[in-house]
């Protein structure tokens, strides 16, 4: 059997992206729906599985040589979860790497994610074709196109 690489229009190269759970949450059905929306749009999608540590969760960053993460929290420990990886990234030599955040995430929060250097943050109802295509063009803008 012959597998065959798709590769949507909309990006210039398979970017690989990391879905991730960090934190104690115990829900992924909304990080599973990503990371299948995301594939089915042309990228390389590893998801980490639930229960990850921030540092967990840079490593397999590294490990894949990732171009995003998309970290998804419901739990509310965003704000000390998402500076962690940020911290941890940098450390790393990594912090090129395009941070999105998905889940529960109160509007007043948001500002302060992307002052942390957070890319984007997606909330419930974000359209999926929206996500796929903003993380597209986001990544096509950093290769220089």
């Amino acid at each position: 059997m012959v597998r065959q690489r798709l590769v949507s229009a909309s990006v210039k190269r398979p970017y690989r992206v990391v879905v991730a759970k960090p934190g104690l949450d115990g829900h992924d059905r909304g990080a599973k729906v990503i990371a299948r929306a995301l594939r089915d749009a042309g990228f390389e999608v590893i998801y980490t599985g639930l229960h990850q540590t921030p540092e967990q969760v840079v490593q397999a960053v590294i490990q894949e040589d990732a171009d995003a993460v998309g970290l998804s929290l419901l739990s509310g420990a965003h704000l000390t979860l998402v500076p962690r990886v940020m911290e941890s990234l940098k450390e790393q030599g990594r912090d090129d790497v395009l941070v999105l955040v998905g889940g529960i995430i109160p509007e007043a929060d948001i500002p302060v994610l992307k002052e942390q250097g957070v890319a984007e943050v997606f909330t419930p109802g974000a359209p999926l074709p929206a996500i796929g295509a903003w993380l597209a063009e986001a990544l096509d803008a950093r290769e220089g196109g």
